[in-house]
Formats: structure tokens, C-alpha cells, sequence
């Protein structure tokens, strides 16, 4: 998820919107005028699959609610509006957000007909999910993470990724092509959605279904090298955890950790035409189910059930701050406007002075999880342009406000 957003964004949005229709499917789902109603609905619109919660108990998140609302948010520049954590909120195109610390609730809001019992489509924050099943299978002895992803799909090898590793997928430092211009419309990222099905055929004779779209891409540099955020990435690190784990992804991610949290809910996961996961940015889940997965990464590995579902070196690992990943992350293509960043385990580090980690998904989903204070918040929202730097960064502030509140540290508004 890049972070850029111009005035020529917006006009390319509204070109990209088409005429106004109430009618949600492949062609209108994406408008800006629907996503408030399409990205609660998913199900509706594309094929899914269930990722089982398993039979266990449900965990119960215990309420101590407090005023955060209140709280001051620091401003990005002396010109910048003074605002509250509530305000950023209310600007930002909320469908719900809360606020944890160590497994209570502290703040629950719910919007645009959002319920607590409402599936939301979560974009990219699915590949936090992914990453954290490839963290669940190294554990297990099953996946090498410095193994060629051909190792694993010996289709791949017929592609751009060959001689690329599992490694390099994980951290978004291979050397392919793919463009994650969202309102460009003939993007690979767009490409893809056309490929599984996601969007209407444009005419064209071209692949069909996910694993043959990855077939289809080539390289355009070395592996290892700079960061740049590509969502086949994630689909093709999906295929490989696939062939490592013996199992589709689904039950995977059932085995491994959506059932050991107690979640209240199956994950939701969209498919291609033939089953294949929508990795990259097809799940959905509830806020609570949300708050419960991001406790792993403020625990240790360890959910609020009691249960290690990541080990405490797969977490470290995650944290550490490797400065080759901060020069790589420095020397993108594009600007990802984190000055001192940088992305791990398919997770974003925005902040080197706070060190919390942030699952990202554009139009606005967001988990923000900060082992320092336990904090996890989660956001998610339907804003009208994919990315949108004036409703991210504010977001991250207010939560680095609530943080610092928690720690008893004072943010200078």
C-alpha cells in the first residue's frame, strides 16, 4: 500500500467511477459511492470461502472503557488543524474502530450500519494474515524462509520468480514487474482483479484464475534487493505456504492460527474461479476478531486463548530492525512517505521512534499493534480513494496518541 494522494488522483478516481448505480457487483463494486455498503457485503459480490474458527470457546474481551475520544493528536506541521483522536475518527471515513490493551476494551465505535457482528473486507491487511501463517509453518519445521519459492511451486521457476526466495516474498524484495498504481487501469493490480475475476473482462484473451496470472509475470531487476510494495507478493507467497503445508490456505489458516484465538467468527475469505485465494486482499472479519488476531504481535505470539500461535522468535524477528531493511525500504521507487521505515513479515514499520507495527489495507483498514504498551487498534473504513495520505497518517497519530496516553507519556499537540 502506497501512501501518495493527488488532486490528479481524485479527477482519475471519479473517471474510474463510472455512472451512478446502486447495484453492487464485479463492474460498480469498487465506485466510491459503494464501497461504504460493498466492503460490508463481500460475500454477496464475489465467491468465498470460510476459514474455520474452529470448535473451541470464544475468548471474551473484557470492557474498561475509557474517555480516549478527548485525547490530542499531534500535528504533522504547524498548519495542520488541531485535532482529537475523536475528530480524526469522524474525518476519516470510519466504519468502526477500538482501541485494546491487554485484552480489554477501551473505546468500540461502530458506523454506516457496522454491527460488531459485521464482516468487513480488510484489502490489504490480508497479508498480515498470510505472513502470519508463513511465521506459523516455519514454527512447524515446514517452511524455509531462505528456500527458492520454486523449491516449493516448480511452476514458478517458468517465471519472473525464479531464483527468488520465500524470504524476499515475505519482505516484498523481489525483482518483478508489477504495478500497484490502483487508478491506473492497466496496472498489474488491476490486471489481476480482471484475471480472477474480480472485475469485467475488458475484451482481452488473458489469463484465467490466480496461479496462472503469477505464471504470467516476469522480472525487471535482481531478488533481494530495494522494497517495492507489490500484492502478488502475497499471492505468490500464498501458493507456496499451499504446497508447504499440504493443504489449501483456508485450512491452513484455520489450523494453524484463526482457531487458536478464540475468535468469535469465521475468517471470510474471496476466491478466484476456481478456489484460489484472493491472498493478497480478499479476507474479511469482524473488529473484535480483528483486535483478538492483532494481540499475537503485542503478546509475544501468544493469544488471549493462552495458546503460542507464533513463537517468540518468529515475533522478534518481525521487530528487529534490520538496517539492510531500512536502506531498502530508503531506496523504493516510490515514495512511501515513512521517513526510517521499513516492512518485515508482510507487516509495515512506519515510525522508528515508536517501533509499533501497522497492518495496512487501502480505502482504509488498518491494525496498529504496539508491544511497548499492549495497545492493539483497529480501524476500518471505506474511504472514496484507495490511499490517501491526509486520512493514514492522522490515523497513526491518534493511535501513537493513545499509546503514548497508556505509557503515561504526554504527545506534544
Amino acid at each position: 500500500m502506497a501512501t501518495e494522494a493527488t488532486d490528479a488522483a481524485g479527477h482519475m478516481a471519479a473517471n474510474l467511477a463510472g455512472p451512478p448505480s446502486k447495484t453492487l457487483n464485479i463492474a460498480t463494486w469498487q465506485y466510491p459511492q459503494n464501497i461504504k455498503r460493498s466492503f460490508q457485503n463481500i460475500a454477496r459480490i464475489h465467491p468465498t470461502v470460510k476459514v474455520s474458527r474452529g470448535d473451541g470457546p470464544i475468548v471474551r474481551l473484557h470492557l474498561a472503557e475509557e474517555k480516549l475520544g478527548k485525547l490530542e493528536v499531534a500535528k504533522a506541521s504547524i498548519t495542520d488543524p488541531a485535532l482529537t483522536v475523536r475528530g480524526v475518527m469522524h474525518a476519516t471515513n470510519t466504519d468502526a474502530v477500538l482501541v485494546m490493551h491487554n485484552g480489554r476494551i477501551l473505546w468500540e465505535k461502530y458506523y454506516n450500519t457496522m454491527t460488531s457482528l459485521t464482516d468487513h473486507l480488510l484489502m490489504s491487511v490480508s497479508k498480515t494474515l498470510v505472513g502470519s501463517l508463513a511465521g506459523a509453518l516455519v514454527d512447524a519445521g515446514m517452511l524455509d524462509t531462505e528456500q527458492a519459492v520454486a523449491t516449493y511451486v516448480p511452476a514458478l521457476e517458468r517465471s519472473g520468480y525464479a531464483g527468488a526466495r520465500v524470504r524476499d516474498l515475505l519482505d516484498m524484495r523481489s525483482g518483478i514487474k508489477f504495478s500497484e498504481e490502483y487508478l491506473d487501469p492497466n496496472a498489474e493490480v488491476r490486471q489481476l482483479e480482471e484475471a480472477i475475476g474480480w472485475a469485467p473482462s475488458r475484451g482481452g484473451i488473458g489469463p484465467i484464475g490466480m496461479y496462472e496470472f503469477l505464471l504470467t509475470l516476469q522480472a525487471k531487476g535482481p531478488h533481494g534487493g530495494v522494497f517495492e510494495y507489490r500484492s502478488c507478493e502475497t499471492d505468490a507467497l500464498g501458493w507456496v505456504l499451499e504446497a508447504a503445508g499440504g493443504a489449501p490456505l483456508q485450512e491452513l489458516l484455520s489450523d494453524y492460527v484463526w482457531s487458536k484465538l478464540g475468535a468469535q467468527q469465521d475468517l471470510v475469505m474471496g476466491v478466484d474461479q476456481f478456489g484460489t485465494g484472493m491472498f493478497d486482499g480478499g479476507f474479511n472479519a469482524c473488529l473484535r476478531d480483528l483486535a483478538r488476531f492483532g494481540h499475537l504481535y503485542v503478546n509475544g505470539g501468544r493469544a488471549l486463548t493462552g495458546k503460542q500461535v507464533l513463537s517468540e522468535a518468529w515475533i522478534a524477528d518481525t521487530f528487529a530492525t534490520d538496517p539492510a531493511l531500512v536502506q531498502a525500504f530508503a531506496q523504493s521507487p516510490g515514495d512511501n512517505m515513512m521517513p526510517g521505515g521499513h516492512y518485515r513479515n508482510q507487516i509495515w514499520f512506519p515510525n522508528p521512534a515508536t517501533g509499533a507495527a501497522v497492518a495496512l489495507g487501502i480505502h482504509g483498514q488498518m491494525i496498529y499493534m504496539d508491544p511497548a504498551t499492549k495497545l492493539v487498534a483497529v480501524k476500518l473504513s471505506s474511504w472514496p480513494l484507495p490511499q490517501d495520505a491526509s486520512k493514514l497518517f492522522p490515523t497513526i497519530r491518534a493511535f501513537e496518541a493513545i499509546s503514548a496516553h497508556l505509557a503515561g507519556r504526554k504527545i506534544q499537540p
